[in-house]
This record gives structure tokens, C-alpha cells and sequence, in this order.
């Protein structure tokens, strides 16, 4: 068996060292993420390093990172050698800002609930998230008080709509 052949391993094998379903892995290569070569008889075979790319993949999924993203960064990587600590450092270095601003907005979401839960008004129309008249529409779509605290008009979490902001 040739050194590179060595390397190389079944969608079987892939599937019990990921975890992943043979069908994830497959819908996984059609999205890009992943590039088997085919045997003469049609057989997917997969690198070794195959086994890191589609762990990053779950990793990075269950970061919030949509596929798009995870795709661009993967098309980063070198194609048929397994990355190196650099290739690596470097997804991590992009990646970073965007978990940071992740965080921070993470934390800006439970600050914001906390306060919710222990307002107690138990009335949308006092609430600090409550958006009359759909005002935060100008904004954007989808919940933007939550989004976006900072762009709440002049309210605290857990503050009332009728309180003065100021008192």
C-alpha cells in the first residue's frame, strides 16, 4: 500500500471518527467543505486531515457560523496536504474579532433577560423591549432591542415604558 493510500480513509471510517452521520458527510461534500477523491470504482476516499476539516465544521456550526462562512475560511486551507499549525493560527486569528463581537452581544442578551425577568410588569405595553408602533422596524429586521441594546430609545433592561429614563 503507498504512502498515500495510507493516508487516505472510507466514509465509513470518517463517519466513526467525526461522529457524523454517512449522509451529513455526504451533503457536507456537496457543499464544498470536503473533496474525496473516487477509486476506480467509485468509492469516496478521504485524507486523514479530513478528519479535522469536518470537526472545525462542527465546531464552527455550533458557533453560530452559517456554512457560507465556514466554506470561505476552509477554501483558505490547502487542498490535498493536511493543514499545519499555521494554516490553523490563521483561521483563528480571521475568526477571532467575530467571536469577540459574538460575546459581547451573548452577554448584552443575558444582561438584557436578566433584568426582563426580574421587572416583573408583566404588561407589553411597559415593557423595555415592547416596540410601539413598530418604530424599531427602521432598523432592521427581527428583534432589535435584543440585537442591539444599545439602540433601545432611552430604556434599561427591565425598565418601564413609562418610567423617565433619566430618574
Amino acid at each position: 500500500m503507498s504512502a498515500a493510500r495510507r493516508n487516505e480513509i472510507s466514509i465509513g471510517q470518517l463517519a466513526h471518527r467525526t461522529g457524523l452521520a454517512r449522509s451529513a458527510i455526504r451533503y457536507y461534500e456537496d457543499e464544498g467543505l470536503v473533496h474525496p477523491e473516487r477509486t476506480a470504482a467509485g468509492q469516496r476516499r478521504f485524507l486523514r486531515a479530513d478528519i479535522r476539516r469536518l470537526s472545525f465544521v462542527m465546531i464552527a456550526q455550533r458557533l453560530g457560523f452559517p456554512l457560507a462562512r465556514i466554506r470561505t475560511l476552509l477554501d483558505t486551507l490547502p487542498d490535498r496536504r493536511p493543514p499545519n499549525a499555521r494554516d490553523w493560527s490563521r483561521i483563528s486569528t480571521e475568526i477571532r474579532g467575530e467571536l469577540d463581537d459574538r460575546i459581547a452581544q451573548l452577554e448584552r442578551l443575558r444582561d438584557t433577560l436578566d433584568g426582563c425577568i426580574g421587572c416583573g410588569c408583566l404588561s407589553l405595553d411597559r415593557c423595555a423591549l415592547y416596540n410601539p408602533d413598530d418604530i424599531a422596524a427602521d432598523e432592521g429586521p427581527g428583534p432589535r432591542y435584543l440585537v442591539d441594546v444599545k439602540k433601545r430609545p432611552g430604556r434599561n433592561p427591565g425598565q418601564s415604558n413609562r418610567e423617565d429614563p433619566a430618574s
